[in-house]
Protein backbone atom coordinates (compact mmCIF):
# COMPACT_ATOMS: atom_id res chain seq x y z
CA UNK A 1 0.00 0.00 0.00
CA UNK A 2 2.96 2.09 1.04
CA UNK A 3 4.51 1.53 -2.64
CA UNK A 4 1.16 2.84 -4.26
CA UNK A 5 0.82 5.76 -2.17
CA UNK A 6 4.81 6.56 -3.59
CA UNK A 7 3.58 5.51 -7.03
CA UNK A 8 0.52 8.08 -6.80
CA UNK A 9 2.43 11.15 -5.47
CA UNK A 10 5.74 10.74 -7.59
CA UNK A 11 3.56 10.72 -10.81
CA UNK A 12 1.55 13.66 -9.14
CA UNK A 13 4.46 15.75 -8.37
CA UNK A 14 6.25 14.74 -11.94
CA UNK A 15 3.21 15.99 -14.01
CA UNK A 16 2.93 19.01 -12.29
CA UNK A 17 6.28 20.01 -12.16
CA UNK A 18 6.00 19.57 -15.80
CA UNK A 19 3.62 22.18 -15.81
CA UNK A 20 4.74 24.77 -13.59
CA UNK A 21 4.83 28.14 -15.29
CA UNK A 22 2.73 27.16 -18.72
CA UNK A 23 -1.24 27.35 -17.72
CA UNK A 24 -2.87 30.90 -17.93
CA UNK A 25 -6.13 31.51 -17.09
CA UNK A 26 -6.20 35.21 -19.49
CA UNK A 27 -6.83 34.54 -22.67
CA UNK A 28 -6.32 37.80 -23.72
CA UNK A 29 -2.41 36.75 -22.90
CA UNK A 30 -2.62 34.66 -25.76
CA UNK A 31 -0.11 35.05 -28.41
CA UNK A 32 -1.53 36.25 -31.96
CA UNK A 33 -2.46 33.59 -34.13
CA UNK A 34 -2.60 30.89 -31.72
CA UNK A 35 -3.58 27.57 -32.53
CA UNK A 36 -5.90 25.74 -29.66
CA UNK A 37 -6.20 21.89 -28.87
CA UNK A 38 -9.82 21.61 -27.24
CA UNK A 39 -9.42 18.21 -25.39
CA UNK A 40 -13.04 16.23 -25.64
CA UNK A 41 -15.06 14.53 -23.08
CA UNK A 42 -18.79 13.92 -23.22
CA UNK A 43 -21.48 16.82 -23.85
CA UNK A 44 -23.82 14.99 -21.19
CA UNK A 45 -23.01 12.87 -17.78
CA UNK A 46 -24.78 8.97 -17.55
CA UNK A 47 -27.44 10.57 -15.92
CA UNK A 48 -28.31 12.81 -18.79
CA UNK A 49 -27.28 15.74 -17.11
CA UNK A 50 -25.47 18.73 -18.81
CA UNK A 51 -21.30 17.72 -18.19
CA UNK A 52 -20.09 21.37 -16.49
CA UNK A 53 -16.23 20.16 -17.42
CA UNK A 54 -17.93 20.06 -21.28
CA UNK A 55 -19.72 23.47 -21.17
CA UNK A 56 -16.08 25.32 -19.29
CA UNK A 57 -13.76 23.70 -21.20
CA UNK A 58 -16.08 25.13 -24.62
CA UNK A 59 -16.63 28.97 -23.04
CA UNK A 60 -12.85 29.29 -22.05
CA UNK A 61 -12.39 28.14 -26.41
CA UNK A 62 -15.03 30.49 -26.83
CA UNK A 63 -13.96 33.96 -25.09
CA UNK A 64 -10.19 32.83 -26.29
CA UNK A 65 -11.27 33.00 -30.18
CA UNK A 66 -13.22 36.20 -29.01
CA UNK A 67 -10.28 38.01 -27.80
CA UNK A 68 -9.26 37.40 -32.14
CA UNK A 69 -6.02 36.03 -31.07
CA UNK A 70 -6.63 32.16 -32.02
CA UNK A 71 -6.37 30.87 -35.78
CA UNK A 72 -7.85 27.56 -35.47
CA UNK A 73 -9.52 25.23 -32.78
CA UNK A 74 -8.90 21.43 -33.23
CA UNK A 75 -11.79 20.01 -31.13
CA UNK A 76 -10.35 16.40 -30.82
CA UNK A 77 -11.92 14.22 -29.04
CA UNK A 78 -13.34 10.07 -28.56
CA UNK A 79 -15.35 9.07 -32.02
CA UNK A 80 -14.62 4.72 -31.99
CA UNK A 81 -18.28 4.23 -32.28
CA UNK A 82 -21.13 5.35 -34.39
CA UNK A 83 -22.84 6.82 -31.02
CA UNK A 84 -20.73 8.73 -29.56
CA UNK A 85 -18.74 11.82 -31.28
CA UNK A 86 -17.07 14.40 -29.09
CA UNK A 87 -15.30 16.33 -31.58
CA UNK A 88 -18.74 17.12 -33.44
CA UNK A 89 -20.41 17.37 -29.96
CA UNK A 90 -17.56 20.41 -29.38
CA UNK A 91 -17.96 21.62 -32.87
CA UNK A 92 -21.83 21.98 -32.58
CA UNK A 93 -21.56 24.17 -28.99
CA UNK A 94 -18.79 26.04 -29.93
CA UNK A 95 -21.05 27.17 -33.17
CA UNK A 96 -24.16 27.79 -30.16
CA UNK A 97 -21.12 29.83 -28.25
CA UNK A 98 -20.51 32.04 -31.73
CA UNK A 99 -17.59 30.42 -32.66
CA UNK A 100 -17.00 31.00 -36.76
CA UNK A 101 -17.00 27.27 -38.74
CA UNK A 102 -14.07 28.20 -40.51
CA UNK A 103 -11.73 28.71 -37.10
CA UNK A 104 -13.13 24.80 -36.21
CA UNK A 105 -11.20 21.80 -37.14
CA UNK A 106 -11.92 18.42 -35.72
CA UNK A 107 -10.15 15.53 -35.02
CA UNK A 108 -12.16 12.52 -34.30
CA UNK A 109 -9.25 9.61 -33.66
CA UNK A 110 -8.63 11.99 -29.70
CA UNK A 111 -8.97 8.79 -28.14
CA UNK A 112 -6.67 9.44 -24.92
CA UNK A 113 -4.66 12.74 -24.50
CA UNK A 114 -2.13 11.16 -25.44
CA UNK A 115 -3.77 10.87 -28.95
CA UNK A 116 -4.61 14.14 -29.21
CA UNK A 117 -1.57 15.55 -28.47
CA UNK A 118 0.56 13.46 -30.74
CA UNK A 119 -1.83 14.08 -33.28
CA UNK A 120 -0.86 18.04 -32.51
CA UNK A 121 1.98 17.73 -34.01
CA UNK A 122 2.64 14.54 -36.46
CA UNK A 123 -1.01 14.71 -38.12
CA UNK A 124 -1.91 18.61 -37.80
CA UNK A 125 1.56 19.79 -38.53
CA UNK A 126 1.88 22.17 -35.08
CA UNK A 127 4.80 22.80 -32.98
CA UNK A 128 3.57 25.53 -30.79
CA UNK A 129 -0.18 25.69 -29.70
CA UNK A 130 -2.47 26.39 -26.43
CA UNK A 131 -3.78 23.31 -24.87
CA UNK A 132 -7.60 23.99 -23.23
CA UNK A 133 -9.23 22.03 -20.61
CA UNK A 134 -9.68 22.31 -16.71
CA UNK A 135 -5.98 22.71 -15.57
CA UNK A 136 -5.79 19.26 -13.80
CA UNK A 137 -5.94 17.73 -17.06
CA UNK A 138 -3.60 20.71 -18.53
CA UNK A 139 -0.87 20.08 -16.81
CA UNK A 140 -1.35 15.50 -17.87
CA UNK A 141 -1.28 17.42 -21.60
CA UNK A 142 1.61 19.26 -20.74
CA UNK A 143 3.62 16.35 -19.30
CA UNK A 144 2.92 14.93 -22.48
CA UNK A 145 3.82 17.37 -24.91
CA UNK A 146 7.17 17.98 -23.14
CA UNK A 147 7.91 14.45 -23.46
CA UNK A 148 7.30 14.49 -27.20
CA UNK A 149 9.12 18.10 -27.53
CA UNK A 150 6.33 20.05 -28.32
CA UNK A 151 6.36 23.36 -27.04
CA UNK A 152 2.60 24.01 -25.65
CA UNK A 153 1.16 26.41 -23.06
CA UNK A 154 -2.19 25.90 -21.17
CA UNK A 155 -5.33 27.80 -20.73
CA UNK A 156 -7.11 26.52 -18.10
CA UNK A 157 -10.68 26.39 -17.50
CA UNK A 158 -13.15 26.23 -14.97
CA UNK A 159 -13.83 23.30 -12.96
CA UNK A 160 -17.17 21.57 -12.15
CA UNK A 161 -18.80 21.27 -8.78
CA UNK A 162 -19.83 18.72 -6.65
CA UNK A 163 -19.75 15.54 -6.87
CA UNK A 164 -18.44 14.85 -10.48
CA UNK A 165 -15.64 17.26 -9.70
CA UNK A 166 -14.81 15.52 -6.13
CA UNK A 167 -15.18 12.10 -8.95
CA UNK A 168 -13.03 13.57 -12.00
CA UNK A 169 -10.18 14.71 -9.73
CA UNK A 170 -9.80 11.38 -8.19
CA UNK A 171 -9.58 10.16 -10.81
CA UNK A 172 -6.91 12.15 -12.10
CA UNK A 173 -4.38 10.75 -9.90
CA UNK A 174 -4.66 7.27 -11.73
CA UNK A 175 -4.37 8.74 -15.10
CA UNK A 176 -1.38 10.54 -14.02
CA UNK A 177 0.01 7.27 -12.72
CA UNK A 178 -0.92 5.71 -16.14
CA UNK A 179 0.59 9.33 -18.18
CA UNK A 180 3.72 8.66 -16.47
CA UNK A 181 3.89 5.28 -16.96
CA UNK A 182 3.34 5.32 -20.73
CA UNK A 183 5.87 8.01 -20.88
CA UNK A 184 8.94 6.38 -18.75
CA UNK A 185 7.71 2.49 -18.65
CA UNK A 186 6.01 1.50 -21.20
CA UNK A 187 6.66 4.08 -24.15
CA UNK A 188 3.42 3.82 -25.13
CA UNK A 189 2.91 4.86 -28.88
CA UNK A 190 -0.71 6.77 -29.49
CA UNK A 191 -2.66 5.21 -32.10
CA UNK A 192 -1.51 5.62 -36.03
CA UNK A 193 -4.64 6.62 -37.01
CA UNK A 194 -3.97 9.32 -40.58
CA UNK A 195 -7.50 11.31 -40.02
CA UNK A 196 -6.76 14.67 -40.90
CA UNK A 197 -4.39 16.82 -42.21
CA UNK A 198 -2.21 19.75 -41.38
CA UNK A 199 -4.19 22.68 -40.59
CA UNK A 200 -5.01 25.56 -43.43
CA UNK A 201 -7.50 27.20 -40.85
CA UNK A 202 -10.57 25.84 -42.66
CA UNK A 203 -12.48 22.64 -41.93
CA UNK A 204 -10.74 19.65 -43.96
CA UNK A 205 -14.19 17.55 -44.73
CA UNK A 206 -17.81 18.49 -44.49
CA UNK A 207 -19.30 18.68 -40.65
CA UNK A 208 -22.65 18.54 -42.20
CA UNK A 209 -21.94 14.77 -43.00
CA UNK A 210 -19.85 13.84 -39.97
CA UNK A 211 -20.08 10.68 -38.84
Amino acid sequence: MLFVLLVIFFSHAVVKHAAEGKIITDPRELPAGSVVLLLGTSRYTRSGAPNQFFHHRIQAAARAYETGRVSAIVASGDNSSAGYNEPLSMYNALREAGVDSSAIVLDYAGLRTLDSVWRMQHVFGQDQFVIISQPFHVERALFIAGHHGIGATGLGAENATGALHFYVRLREYFARVQAVLDVYLFRTEPEQTEQGSPIEFTPPFDVESAP
